[in-house]
């Protein structure tokens, strides 16, 4: 061990009356290090996993890409597009790929004795995945999801059943109007809740060849596919594979095909989602200043407080160079310190809140009703050896007064 190294230790491992002035020092630069970097990790856990809830429930309704009819992009009703099975068994094995499933469409109302309500009926049969709608389901159960017979049985949003006043096992009249009004009465089996309220307003699930005969539509026209992928970030990618294969490419009808990405489809969303980095981005660059601030301020409180061992290594034959390196060494201690106890409070937090739930949301407003976490240790990691750099380097600065004390100066004034 260097010399400089060993004395630091020594400055470091001081109690008492021996470091009665600097004691405070080093108690709020250890703080200020652990606390900034504490709301750094617990920032980014909360945006990651804030933003993986939102994007976990926008797939559910509608999955990471769709491939639709193209003239769908510009009605408000859905125009039917055909898919063969070739082409499914295609897109099933695009890579990056989870599931294909089929779904249709036909916007309508649903109407009771004292109100009504505007709805997209979303009809999916058994290829659907039901993860999503199992895991926000609060009442009753799924129906049969099938593309070969109706049920006539729905999974409403709690919303719609608050609205009209609804509940499981009720049965409600369903009116969809095109070239004439149809009518069906259809019964509710489940009630389901993501928080959502764009799309819990007005999404109602049943099964799709109910949909695809109230639109008459042949039995291999849709409204589109959906694609589930392995990896959200991969959509980019994907789509830009099935852009360059099926965009306008047409189906046994004439039609068009078109390809949309989820964030094509839910533009002010993603772009909002996008909008909260910013904020991260604020909140690290204010955490890190604050951290560097009490650092320094504690360095230079304890670079003062030491004028007479500074003085004495000089007279002795120190250099500047050296005497800087010892308080140097001195500081990287405080901040290896104040790290490890911010990266110990940073993620004990995160873990108890991502077990616990201890602290909640108003989901009218966030689309959720808890507090989500989602661990990234490279993205930990990056801030741990970040602080630990960016600290060092800054303190190499103050430092510098060492230069400043002189040992006949400080002699004459004791």
């Amino acid at each position: 061990m260097r010399v400089e190294s060993s004395i630091a230790t020594r400055l470091f491992a001081l109690r008492g009356e021996e470091q009665r002035v600097s004691r405070p020092a080093v108690t709020i630069a250890v703080w200020g290090v652990a606390v900034g970097l504490m709301v750094m990790i617990l920032s980014v856990c909360i945006v990651l996993g804030f933003k993986n809830e939102i994007r976990q429930k926008v797939v559910g309704f509608g999955g990471n890409i769709e491939i639709i009819n193209y003239e769908s992009l510009y009605k408000a009703e859905a125009e039917p597009i055909a898919f063969s099975k070739s082409m499914l068994d295609s897109l099933e094995h695009t890579e990056g790929v989870r599931h294909v499933q089929p779904f249709c469409t036909k916007t309508g109302m649903l109407k009771t004795d004292d109100a009504f309500k505007g709805i997209v009926l979303r009809g999916v049969g058994e290829t659907f995945d039901t993860t999503f709608l199992a895991a926000n389901l609060v009442a009753g159960r799924l129906p049969r999801f099938s593309s070969t017979s109706g049920s006539n049985e729905i999974v409403v949003s709690q919303t719609v059943c608050n609205e009209l006043k609804l509940k499981v096992g009720d049965r409600v009249y369903a009116y969809f109007f095109s070239d004439q009004v149809k009518a069906r009465r259809l019964t509710i089996t489940g009630v389901y809740e993501t928080h959502l309220s764009e799309l819990d307003g007005r999404q109602v699930f049943t099964d799709l060849y109910t949909t695809q005969r109230l639109n008459g539509w042949a039995g291999d026209q849709y409204a589109g596919v959906e694609l589930l992928l392995d990896d959200f970030n991969a959509t980019d990618g994907v789509t830009s594979t099935l852009i360059s294969r099926y965009n306008h490419a047409k189906d046994e009808y004439g039609v068009d095909y078109s390809v949309q990405a989820i964030s094509d489809l839910y533009p002010g969303l993603f772009t909002w989602l996008d909008l909260i980095d910013t904020n991260v981005y604020v909140i690290l660059t204010l955490m890190l200043v604050l951290s560097l601030f009490t650092m320094v301020s504690g360095l230079l409180i304890i670079i003062l407080e030491r004028t007479n061992f500074i003085a004495v290594m000089k007279s002795i034959g120190a250099s500047n160079s050296q005497i800087r390196l010892i308080f140097l060494h001195f500081a990287v201690l405080l901040v290896v310190r104040g790290v490890c106890l911010g990266l110990c409070l940073g993620v004990g937090l995160a873990f108890l809140q991502k077990r616990c739930h201890l602290v909640s949301l108003d989901a009218s407003t966030y689309y959720i009703d808890t507090v989500p976490i989602e661990f990234s240790w490279l993205l930990i990691i990056a801030l741990v050896v970040g602080s630990l750099v960016i600290s060092t380097l800054t303190l190499i600065i103050p430092t510098y007064l060492v230069s400043r004390i002189h040992p006949a100066r400080v002699m004459r004034f004791e």
